[in-house]
């Protein structure tokens, strides 16, 4: 278990394609799901855990996003003149997160149950692992369609393919990300990397999560935040 305060870096810098109409004049962290915008949801599970230092990746209308964040814990780092995708954009912040390891969170998620983040503080263990990903089971899953991304070992030892989704949130060290020579590029290369180390493993989720990342998404979460007790 962590007891200091960790560094967390909060994904905000895609553009949002699959939103169609809705991410024309917005970046996708501020379409709103049950009258709050997606980033504001995620903020409010960052500051139950007391994260420290809080980073943004902005890239598509940075502006927006950086008015919206303006006052508040915050730091706003934009991605210029290309986007970095996620394992470039960590690289990007480490400067400014500066602890290893750090928690990462997605925006484009609503969670009905616990915090994931204080479940992945609560199971890491930095003796045996390298990253602790949040996987949720297809039966609590809204919003995707398809097959899941891993499989789950009695251990908790992850393998690509399977029932659960990776519900974008995670402990992760950053050690391997300087190893990578593209400037751009996935969290997927780094968790294949950290798979042949058999240092990948996920913790599965007991409540809801629902995907937004397309219209319907956003129907889709406010019923289950409707049925849910959150």
């Amino acid at each position: 278990m962590r007891h200091d305060p960790p560094a967390l870096m909060l994904f905000a810098a895609g553009f949002g394609t699959r939103m169609r109409h809705l991410t024309a004049h917005q970046p996708k962290p501020l379409v709103a799901v049950g009258g709050r915008p997606l980033i504001d949801h995620a903020l409010g599970l960052v500051h139950e855990v007391n994260a420290s230092p809080i980073v943004a990746n902005l890239h598509y209308l940075p502006e927006m996003l950086e008015a919206h964040l303006r006052g508040s814990d915050v730091q706003t780092l934009r991605e210029e003149p290309d986007i970095l995708d996620t394992g470039g954009g960590l690289r990007h912040a480490l400067p400014l997160l500066g602890r290893n390891p750090v928690l990462t969170l997605n925006s484009d998620a609503i969670w009905a149950g616990p915090n994931p983040l204080r479940l992945l503080m609560d199971a890491w263990d930095s003796q045996q692992m390298d990253a602790l990903l949040i996987c949720i089971p297809m039966a609590q899953v809204h919003g995707r369609e398809g097959e899941g991304d891993f499989a789950m070992d009695a251990d908790g030892r992850l393998r690509r393919g399977g029932d659960t989704v990776y519900g974008g949130a995670q402990i992760i060290k950053t050690d391997l990300l300087h190893d990578i020579e593209d400037a751009a590029f996935s969290l997927n290369v780094v968790w294949d990397m950290i798979h042949v180390r058999q240092r990948l493993f996920g913790l599965r989720y007991p409540g809801l999560w629902c995907d937004v990342g397309h219209p319907e998404g956003i129907t889709q979460a406010e019923a289950m935040l409707a049925h849910s007790d959150v």
